[in-house]
């Protein structure tokens, strides 16, 4: 009988799929499957980039709920003949997770881990997994999965196997292709097959291994010949496991596992099910040697040397990503800790082992080297674990801090990870510094030294000519890697920037090799096209994400008057010294308001679920939709005009902006500076100008208005929670939860107390001042002075028995207090926000000219001073006061360290727990807390590792909102609280108090009303 030839599908992976064909995949998926179907534009949009330069239109997503989903797409995806693309974090630099197909992401239900065998070292895994949450499941039994990829907050293993990963410390722990033992998968044709040992395989795998095996045997002189003889290799198949040319073996004993052939194939040869991996014990003990280097090359040359000492990470880090550490408030204090002199670049050279006292000795050995080779007293020696683990993150950001340049050049990723012999590095470095300026260019630098794979990424801007400077470094540069024997692609990938180069690094024969490969496990061309096999050329621009004028359609922006200042965005940068333009000459046509949201280079690290605060909706719901990458792409094919005409005031982005409670997280956290906080705040300005604002906006806008009259009708406002009838009339009127009790409304405010006209006059704040004595406005927020009076009484009486002067902001004769904004920012009204503003920076502004310290209470109205108010237009005299602006726990944790104020304070036995407001974790102003906590005597002070209470102002409030909102708190808050009943729970945050009132049952107080009650009787008010 014979047998029918399967029909191919396109081979690009780049042309439109039909529409009929589209819409019938649609209705079958969400008639066939469980998972959760998206066809529309925004979804589409949000999943046609990764962190590369490309961008490609998906034929719709699925998030699949069970394997049966996935198998049962994969089924009707061969039948309509549309490519399909598993996918994982979608963090893939070359653009190997984009494409014309039907997406898959498995990172929101298919991440178990499904058997770990403690004794025999292995973990069995779905493919959706992020590797540090295995890690952490592996943790209590002493192990861990050590391909520990810079990304692994948020790298999945799936897309890691995918993409043969290699990590910091491959030179002990070998690529992904050296961990893995085996592998299930779905073929094109349906089938389900367990790859692993070949002696052990089945029926099918065994099939396929014979057939590799033999397409090997065939090509021995050519695998001998061209293929790189170097650890990190990723480009291709991985045909050589019959065959082996790796520095490292790819199994221990020298035998063939067909799981191999999977790693490295970037989803074109099959659909991972699951993956079983080879675990490693965790390191007991780690000691880092930082050593810095008066130039980059002896950096580059001392690599070989160090990598005898037998270290288990040698890391580059260049003097730009130096530089942008610095800037950044998040890595400043780490990398200085680093730093001796200004170093042109430093190596991070880890020793692990057994115990640290064994590993001391090891540190010594790195000096002494440094000094035979002339570079005594250059090594900064990091015992302490907590030094090296910061020292770590800021390493891991590394590629993306370098993203963070404005203007429109960006670092590009094509040939960042070519490997070189290590004996090569240095000479391979200079020559391809030559290349970069004779194209008009400087490449930004860091490297896995110990391995010889160098992160450079040359200055280049895609928008005009990019795509040509491109072309012209990857040829010069492929030339180079051929001269020193190395690998072209030797960690990222291929996809689609490097795939047309595996045949000039492979040659034609072992290239014909790799095409039988894949047209035996998928004939059709189902999985992935236009990857490793018939790849479009990397310089076609109609597939970049900014595509430039000569192509078809060109990126654009629309035109748009911003309410906010985005003029520091738009600007243009010399790709070779860096400087930029003056704000307001990039040609951005939305005043950089677009360049700010094109900050976002989808590196994803606003997927991570560590200590942090960014992204807290994300954490809740793990759609990409709710995710700061996810918004800022919505908000950038807005503003390009791909969402179609108005899109940007619509309702796709609205959808996209919901969940953004404004934590400013992203503003801390994001290494390429995305502020999703204040582009919310843009953007939701828009929306209102065009949709209107609701009564429940002007409610909670106008609080600061009409609190003080309020106030007076306290007892019958307050009836709202105890009649529960006017509760359900309160949700079904406004959208206010019924669930959820509002503040209680009160008649003794601040302004009402006598002690509110005790503070110090103007004139006598001043004077103290000059005469060089602790001096400060207080300024008294709406919400403490309304509702929570005791805070703003507590914190006059702490700074003046600590010996302050302190004034108490207030309207002069009319009393009253002064209104940051902050609830008109929330509803879109930017213009009453300004208004307030101003009247707020016009009274502050004399203590600022006099450098008289401002002190709030409140870290989202406080702060505003620092961030909003420089972005509404407000001039020097906003600067001025931003640069006096302090939260009450800074001032006082300042002021006591110079000595300056002094504290008398009784001791506790109990412990304290810290929750952080969010707006202080994106200013850093959480440590000054626990600082003057530490005041207290006996006090042991906790930091709770939590991202948002879930309360946000108002968003907790919103019935639409309540049930995520409690889901944030349980994230990490709530279960801290209960595992300690007995704790003092102190939060600054007006809304965090609340949220724990309302979750845990218990009272949370801000720090000065802890610090009133601890001052000893005789100094109490």
């Amino acid at each position: 009988m014979k047998m029918e030839t399967p029909q191919r599908l396109q081979p690009r992976g780049t042309e439109p799929v039909a529409n009929e064909v589209s819409l019938a995949l649609e209705k079958r998926l969400r008639a066939e499957t469980q998972g959760e179907v998206r066809f529309d534009a925004g979804s589409r949009g949000r999943y046609a980039t990764d962190a590369s330069i490309y961008q490609v239109m998906p034929v719709g997503v699925l998030v699949p709920k069970s394997e049966a989903d996935v198998r049962t797409a994969i089924d009707i995806a061969r039948e309509l003949r549309v490519p399909v693309l598993p996918r994982g974090g979608g963090t893939s630099q070359c653009g190997q997770t984009v494409g014309a197909a039907l997406v898959i992401d498995h990172t929101k239900y298919l991440r178990r881990v499904l058997d770990v065998d403690a004794t025999n070292r292995t973990v069995t895994v779905e493919p959706g997994i992020v590797l540090d949450h295995l890690n952490a499941q592996l943790k209590p039994h002493g192990l861990w999965f050590p391909v520990d990829v810079s990304t692994a907050a948020q790298a999945t293993l799936g897309g890691m196997a995918g993409n043969n990963s290699c990590g910091s410390r491959s030179i002990a722990y070998g690529n992904m292709v050296h961990n893995v033992l085996g592998a299930s998968a779905w073929l094109s044709d349906g089938s389900q097959v367990d790859f692993g040992p070949m002696a052990q395989a089945g029926a099918s795998a065994r099939a396929i291994g014979e057939y590799v095996r033999d397409l090997a045997l065939s090509h021995r002189e050519e695998i001998e010949q061209h293929w790189p003889k170097v650890l990190r290799r990723v480009a291709g198949y991985n045909l050589d496991i019959f065959h082996n040319q790796n520095e490292r073996p790819y199994t221990g004993d020298g035998s063939v596992n067909l799981a191999h052939l999977l790693i490295g194939s970037e989803g074109t040869l099959a659909c991972t099910r699951t993956l079983t991996l080879a675990l490693a014990e965790l390191p007991r003990a780690k000691v880092l040697g930082v050593v810095n280097f008066p130039t980059f090359h002896a950096a580059m040359d001392a690599a070989q040397h160090i990598v005898k000492l037998g270290p288990t990470a040698v890391e580059l880090v260049d003097r730009t990503m130096i530089e942008l550490s610095l800037s950044n408030p998040a890595f400043r204090p780490t990398i200085e800790t680093a730093l001796i002199g200004k170093p042109a670049a430093i190596l991070l050279v880890e020793f692990a082992g057994g115990d640290k006292a064994g590993l001391l000795p090891k540190l010594a050995d790195l000096a002494a080297l440094m000094g035979d080779l002339g570079l005594k007293g250059s090594v900064v020696e990091m015992a302490d674990d907590a030094m090296q683990k910061n020292l770590w993150e800021v390493r891991k950001a590394g590629l993306n801090i370098m993203m963070s340049l404005k203007g429109d050049g960006k670092p590009v990723s094509f040939i960042e990870d070519c490997a070189v012999p290590l004996e090569h590095l240095a000479e391979y470095t200079d020559a391809l510094t030559e290349v970069f300026a004779r194209h008009g260019s400087r490449g930004t630098w860091y490297a896995h030294a110990s391995v010889g794979t160098l992160h450079v990424r040359p200055i280049l801007d895609m928008r005009r000519d990019g795509a040509q400077r491109m072309r012209a470094i990857a040829e010069e540069a492929a030339a180079l890697v051929r001269r020193y024997k190395g690998a072209y692609s030797g960690e990222h990938g291929d996809g689609l920037c490097r795939g047309e180069w595996i045949e000039w690094q492979f040659g034609p024969a072992l290239n014909d090799a790799f095409r039988a490969i894949k047209e035996r496990l998928d004939p059709i061309g189902l999985f992935n096209p236009g990857k490793i096999i018939d790849p479009p050329r990397m310089d076609d621009g109609s597939l970049f994400r900014f595509a430039p004028p000569q192509s078809p359609q060109p990126y654009r922006t629309i035109e748009l008057k911003p309410v906010l200042d985005w003029s520091a965005w738009d600007v243009q940068n010399d790709p070779v010294t860096e400087e930029t333009t003056a704000p307001g000459t990039g040609g951005d046509t939305t005043g950089g308001f677009a360049k700010a949201v094109e900050m976002c280079n989808n590196n994803g690290h606003c997927r991570k679920f560590d200590a942090g605060t960014m992204c807290p909706s994300y954490r809740v719901t793990r759609d990409e939709t709710h995710l700061t990458r996810g918004r800022a792409n919505t908000l950038r094919l807005a503003l390009s005009g791909q969402l179609g005409p108005d899109a940007f005031t619509g309702e796709t982005v609205r959808e996209a902006m919901e969940l953004c409670v404004g934590c400013k997280g992203c503003k801390r956290d994001c290494p390429t500076g995305v502020d999703m906080s204040r582009m919310k705040t843009e953007w939701l300005a828009h929306y209102k100008r065009r949709h209107g604002h609701t009564l429940k906006d002007k409610f909670i806008a106008r609080l600061p208005d009409y609190a003080p009259q309020a106030a007076r009708w306290a007892a019958v406002l307050n009836l709202r929670d105890r009649v529960p009838a006017l509760a359900r009339l309160s949700q079904r009127v406004l959208g206010i939860t019924a669930k959820r009790p509002l503040p209680q409304w009160r008649t003794d405010t601040f302004w009402r107390a006598p002690e509110s006209r005790r503070g110090a006059t103007m004139e006598a704040t001043l004077a103290a001042a000059r005469a060089g004595q602790p001096a400060a406005v207080l300024f008294v927020d709406t919400f403490n002075a309304s509702f929570e009076t005791e805070n703003a009484l507590a914190a006059l009486r702490v700074l003046q028995r600590a010996g302050c002067t302190v004034h108490v902001l207030d309207k002069g004769d009319r009393g009253g207090h002064h209104c940051c904004g902050r609830t008109f920012l929330a509803g879109g009204m930017v213009d009453e926000a300004r208004a307030r503003l101003s009247a707020l920076v016009g009274a502050l502004a004399p203590f600022a000219d006099a450098g008289v310290p401002v002190v709030g209470l409140e870290p989202s109205c406080l702060l505003t001073l620092r961030d909003e108010a420089l972005a509404l237009g407000l001039g020097e005299p906003a600067r001025k006061v931003a640069a006096q602006a302090l939260l009450f726990e800074e001032y006082l944790a300042r002021e006591t360290k110079a000595g300056r104020l002094a504290l008398s304070l009784k001791g506790v036995d109990q412990p304290i727990l810290l929750h952080g407001h969010c707006h202080q974790k994106a200013f850093g102003a959480v440590e000054p807390v626990m600082q003057v906590l530490r005041l207290i005597p006996g006090a042991k002070p906790q930091l709770i590792e939590s991202s948002c209470c879930g309360m946000a102002g108002s968003f907790g409030y919103d019935e639409k909102h309540y049930e995520v909102s409690m889901a944030m708190a349980e994230q990490s808050l709530l279960p801290a609280l209960r595992q300690q009943p007995d704790a003092i729970v102190v939060a600054d945050g007006t809304s965090c108090r609340h949220q724990v009132a309302h979750g845990a049952q218990r009272e949370a107080v801000h720090v000065a009303r802890l610090l009133e009650s601890l001052l000893p009787s005789g100094n109490a008010a």
